[in-house]
């Protein structure tokens, strides 16, 4: 188990499976439900779920504050479907309480609902090959990503994978899977933050 400590948003959602995948990384996970835990992680997952009920949750518990905090601080976070909605500045047609710290337009619900739900092989230079295997479920894109947001991966011309500095954002499901490579991903960004702030991790 790695000295690095990623949390795992855990007011409601897809907490369980980011747990999981993060414990066969070989990371050590922290499930996170209040401000004093985001100072215990290196960086923090914003897992799938309900966008509403997880942004409304975050701005009770003070949480929302505490994240952008921690983000400006040079924290990576780990967005996936809803955790990427959060993420955004902006949301078509929706006004709901977000984070707003990717310079990105999302749209929720893009693919279709739930019974629209489907898999894809996408091509993630990032990563490596081959390709990896994704699972979209009621799946939001980006519409719009601007200044240092850069795309990672797209599906039929939509964005589903961007970074912007030390935040990561993924319209897809990478718990769902057995790929751990996402998942490896983030935590070499997390890695990179900690050193490049002289700390260890």
């Amino acid at each position: 188990m790695s000295d690095l400590t990623i949390g795992v948003l855990a007011l409601q959602g897809a907490v369980e499976k980011h747990i999981a995948m993060l414990e066969k990384c070989g990371i050590r996970p922290l499930r996170v439900r209040f401000v004093e835990e985001l100072d215990s992680v290196h960086g923090l997952i914003i897992p799938g779920g309900e966008s509403t009920t997880i942004g409304k949750l975050m701005a009770r518990y003070g949480l929302d504050k505490k994240t952008i905090e921690r983000a400006g601080e040079g924290m990576p976070i780990f967005g996936t479907c809803t955790g990427m909605i959060l993420l955004a500045k902006d949301i078509i047609g929706n006004d709901q309480h977000r984070l707003g710290l990717m310079d990105m337009t999302v749209l929720r619900n893009a693919f279709g609902r739930q019974i629209d739900s489907f898999e894809a092989d996408l091509d993630i230079e990032a990563i490596g090959k081959p390709p990896f295997h994704a699972v979209f479920i009621r799946a939001p894109y980006v519409e719009k990503a601007n200044g240092s947001a850069a795309t990672l991966a797209r599906f039929e011309d939509k964005v589903v994978l961007l970074r912007q500095g030390n935040l990561l954002g993924c319209s897809f499901h990478p718990e769902l899977t057995e790929d751990m490579r996402i998942h490896q991903y983030f935590a070499k960004m997390v890695r990179e933050s900690l050193s490049s702030q002289g700390k260890s991790g």
